[in-house]
């Protein structure tokens, strides 16, 4: 009896932490971006928001990979978005070509030998900590499709910035803020 309770409490609050993680209605902080108020945005507000997906698929739950602008032009592609699904780190497969796509540039097209930069983020309804981790997660999931479709490994780094750029109030706006950007690496 006494070996199962010492096992019970690191259970409860495991699972108290993935309901938490994967959303609710709490009260949300405002993010530094839009702290100004409605319809006042700073400059790395409007530098975020040329990333941000201009919607999410039919599920407005799902997330997605936003490819920069200067990419899609270099590389032709036109559909830009791939999606992830709610709370998770797994692409959506039937999402996947313009990946397909950039690695195909990276490889062997107009962009061949320059670096990816892969940006993982995370809606504002988690932990910081589980942002953080579910951000890094999403990113390395991109950066190991990426991998299976040809491109080196040295030419990919993946990080997170969690929920730290989230300005999403409602369910159709964060979901804008799951996402991983596909950005040109220095």
């Amino acid at each position: 009896m006494m070996n199962s309770l010492r096992y019970a409490a690191p259970v409860l609050a495991l699972a108290t932490g993935l309901l938490l993680g994967c959303g609710g209605d709490k009260p949300q902080a405002k993010s530094p971006d839009t702290a100004g108020g409605p319809g006042t945005t700073t400059p790395n507000a409007q530098a975020q928001q040329k990333l941000l997906p201009d919607q999410a698929p039919d599920s407005p739950t799902a997330s997605a990979v936003k490819i920069s602008d200067e990419i899609l032009k270099a590389c032709g592609i036109k559909d830009a978005d791939a999606y992830f699904a709610f709370d998770s780190s797994r692409l959506d497969h039937q999402y996947t070509t313009p990946l397909d796509q950039v690695a195909t540039c990276f490889s062997t097209g107009p962009l061949k030998g320059r670096t990816l930069k892969l940006v993982g983020h995370a809606d504002p309804r988690g932990g910081s900590e589980y942002n953080m981790t579910l951000g890094q997660k999403r990113a390395d999931e991109v950066s190991n499709y990426l991998g299976t479709k040809g491109l080196d490994k040295g030419k990919r780094e993946s990080s997170s910035r969690g929920a730290l750029d989230a300005t999403g109030s409602d369910e159709p706006t964060w979901a804008r803020d799951r996402r991983v950007d596909v950005m040109l690496g220095q």
